[in-house]
């Protein structure tokens, strides 16, 4: 069987086909068809439900190429993942290239790449409390992080707090050199990565030095209210119990709060329930709570590392 499709635009047509063809190589394998250029646009050959795939997939790329969006591998293989169904009923990439988070130092909008990615943004807009639970890779922190600054620079908040705990330190600081900065800065490299994505370093400093800014480890949060302010807690797997509790209570008026984590990569002594999943099951049924749950489909980093995840998720399946 055969299928043209038209593109009349040169430009959108290599945007559609990539470098050296790689977006029409990894839908060929994918879908088991063949793909030529020609004057007229795109054609194919194969099996029916071959075709019918391809002919999706490549329609959503036109659609992102007619819109000026850039296409890149891990785009591709997002949609190739989806059911038919899911691309017939117009879940695609161009719906969520629409929600733009201009954060980047870079000058280039930071956007979710996934249906499950889009989902989170939403619920942190909404909701005052979010927990995104999930996989490495799946943008937990680096998203929160993105409306975090993005509620800073609009007025929505005053302040922005990162914090995660110090677990490898048993949160001991006292014994390791320095002052309280260079204490527990190795264990906030992430946060402050991630943050040096987003803003100018001579501005995080000045924010960091005025308080509008930040960063600590989770047991500085004891004690405090915290009003009119974007509170970030990362690797809450690692959180116990009494933790959790105190880090939610902290919550003030005017205050929004992100609480991540992967359940699968606990640091927590052996025998010691994660507070994270007790959180989840006693607040499950709480309204202005929200729990946003990705998956390998949203691991927007390397190709293998979705395919890692995939593996150990087997492994600890057929262990059971």
């Amino acid at each position: 069987m055969k299928k043209i499709i038209t593109i009349n635009s040169t430009d959108e047509l290599q945007t559609v086909v990539g470098q050296f063809d790689e977006n029409l190589k990894l839908i060929e394998e994918n879908c088991n068809v063949k793909i030529v250029t020609n004057s007229k646009g795109l054609k194919l050959t194969g099996n029916k439900r071959g075709l019918e795939k391809a002919n999706q997939l490549l329609n959503q790329l036109l659609e992102m190429a007619k819109s000026k969006k850039e296409i890149k591998k891990q785009d591709i293989r997002y949609l190739i993942k989806k059911p038919q169904s899911a691309l017939k009923e117009g879940v695609d990439l161009l719906q969520f290239s629409e929600e733009k988070l201009g954060v980047s130092q870079q000058k280039k909008s930071i956007t979710p790449k996934t249906k499950g990615q889009f989902s989170y943004i939403e619920a942190i807009r909404k909701y005052d409390i979010v927990f995104g639970v999930g996989p490495a890779g799946t943008g937990k922190t680096y998203l929160a992080m993105a409306m975090a600054v993005s509620a800073l620079k609009s007025g929505e908040v005053r302040r922005i707090i990162l914090t995660r705990p110090a677990i490898e330190a048993g949160e001991s600081l006292g014994f390791l050199p320095g002052d309280m900065y260079e204490k527990i800065s190795p264990y906030l490299r992430p946060l402050y990565d991630a943050l040096y994505d987003m803003m100018e370093a001579e501005r995080i400093e000045k924010y960091i030095e005025m308080g509008i800014i930040e960063v600590a480890p989770l047991a500085y949060m004891r004690g405090r209210t915290l009003n009119d302010a974007f509170i970030v807690l990362d690797e809450a797997q690692n959180c116990t119990t009494e933790q959790m509790k105190m880090f939610l209570t902290r919550l003030g008026f005017d205050s929004k709060t992100v609480i991540t984590g992967d359940i699968t990569q606990s640091d927590l002594p052996g025998g010691k329930p994660l507070g994270l999943l007790q959180a989840i099951d006693i607040l499950k049924e709480v309204k202005g709570i929200k729990f946003i749950f990705l998956t390998g489909d949203d691991v927007v980093r390397h190709e293998l590392v979705q395919q890692i995840i995939q593996a150990y998720a087997k492994f600890v399946q057929n262990e059971k």
